[in-house]
């Protein structure tokens, strides 16, 4: 018989599988990205509800399967309500979700990430934070913790020196201060173009919620 696992974890996605089912892919600090059944998650008033949906964080009690797990109950942390009924503010999230399932792997630890990506929604939910800047930082950041960050973009001397300053504050940080930081329009810019060069060099995807992000926020 299978023994019940508890999980720490955020839920990046969710579609409907069968008549009342739902499938979800979690990031969790323990066992990094796994994908779980849901039963009768769908069907109104169950307990899976509302705990199987994006942006969801809590402890998730699951049984291991063949080729998946099985989540039979949660225990909510945060829903990120705030977030969901801000309208820019969700589509950064998605695509966040997204971006953060290009580089979560199976087995392993993926605390950090699940951090970085805890804390980089609260940011989106601050109305004193800019959503672009979190976006660039959370950006810069996840790719640094998936190792494909060209750290010597902070000595490019085509950059501004407070170019170069940004984003060695944005891979060095620690990530309770990694948004307590504000940079001149000029600079973000530069920022923004710099990233969107290396992010389409070290990325072998394209991401819906980007282009769906970039089209709506003109």
């Amino acid at each position: 018989m299978s023994v019940q696992t508890q999980l720490t974890g955020m839920v990046l996605s969710a579609a409907p599988s069968g008549e009342y089912d739902r499938r979800i892919v979690l990031l969790t600090k323990e066992q990094g990205k796994i994908s779980a059944f849901a039963r009768s998650a769908r069907k109104t008033g169950s307990t899976l509800l509302a705990a199987t949906v994006p942006f969801t964080f809590g402890t998730y009690y699951l049984y291991e399967g063949r080729d998946s797990y099985t989540c039979v109950s949660a225990n909510v942390k945060n829903y990120f309500a705030k977030l969901k009924q801000d309208f820019m503010g969700a589509y950064y999230g998605f695509y966040f979700m997204e971006f953060a399932d290009y580089y979560g792997r199976e087995n392993l630890d993926a605390g950090d990430m699940l951090n970085l990506l805890y804390i980089s929604l609260l940011a989106l939910e601050n109305e004193k934070l800019q959503d672009r800047l979190v976006r660039y930082a959370f950006e810069v950041r996840l790719m640094v913790q998936g190792g494909e960050f060209p750290q010597e973009v902070t000595q490019d001397k085509n950059l501004l020196p407070a170019s170069r300053y940004a984003f060695y504050y944005m891979i060095t940080a620690p990530l309770n201060r990694l948004f307590s930081f504000s940079v001149t329009d000029e600079v973000m810019e530069e920022i923004v173009k710099t990233q969107d060069r290396i992010r389409r060099k070290y990325v072998d995807r394209t991401f819906r919620s980007l282009e769906i992000l970039e089209a709506v926020s003109g």
